[in-house]
């Protein structure tokens, strides 16, 4: 069996770029909106979600009759301003995507935020990076299904295995996980624990190519 590095698989917030923070601050915003108080109770169904389900969870928390699909299309354009503003790449980010790009090996961008957000990080880092990208609303479902994973390998052709997937939530690494790819996670608003077929990092600027190229060699 092959153990050559086929893709990288990057996650977007959190992991590419430091949009997590916004991400979270948007909800909150919305969440104080409607006299609410995000809890570390309410981080499973906030990090790492598509929108839809964050909205569905502040809709069935408020107190009255409150629509998801309002509260989906408000943090939308909240996220999405936030985003357009303040674009920045994680530390090592940028780096690691250029090494991989230098090393010949294709990446995809894989996200559970919206097209136009999406849109706005590839226009501030360089979408020439990437053969293709998937969002939130492409896929029958998204993180921490399986199903936004394994649209990109369909695209790139490349067999999970011999994919590194480079996440930063426990929902994303569930859905990489779930598509069979080997996994890097670099936690950013909680912890992620080692497990078999992953490998927990501080940041991207403790990762290089070779340490990619090891992992799939050691699946």
């Amino acid at each position: 069996m092959s153990t050559e590095l086929q893709a990288v698989l990057f996650d977007m917030d959190g992991t590419l770029v430091d949009t997590e923070r916004l991400w979270r601050q948007a909800v909150e915003e919305e969440a104080l909106g409607l006299g609410l108080v995000l809890t570390d109770v309410d981080l499973p169904f906030v990090l790492g979600r598509a929108i839809e389900d964050c909205a569905e969870h502040l809709a069935a928390r408020a107190v009255g009759r409150v629509r998801s699909a309002q509260l989906g299309d408000s943090l939308e354009q909240r996220f999405t301003e936030l985003v357009r503003r303040q674009v920045v790449p994680m530390p090592g980010a940028v780096e690691l995507v250029a090494a991989v790009h230098a090393a010949g090996v294709p990446m995809a961008l894989v996200s559970a935020s919206p097209r136009p957000v999406v849109d706005t990080v590839l226009d501030a880092v360089g979408r020439n990076w990437f053969v293709t990208s998937v969002a939130a609303g492409e896929t029958p479902r998204t993180k921490p299904s399986p199903d936004p994973y394994r649209a990109a390998l369909t695209t790139l052709g490349a067999a999970p295995a011999r994919c590194v997937a480079v996440e930063d939530s426990p929902t994303g690494v569930a859905s990489a996980e779930a598509a069979d790819c080997v996994v890097l996670a670099v936690p950013s608003l909680t912890d992620i624990p080692v497990a078999p077929g992953r490998t927990v990092v501080r940041t991207l600027s403790d990762v290089d190519v070779a340490l990619l190229r090891a992992m799939v060699a050691g699946r």
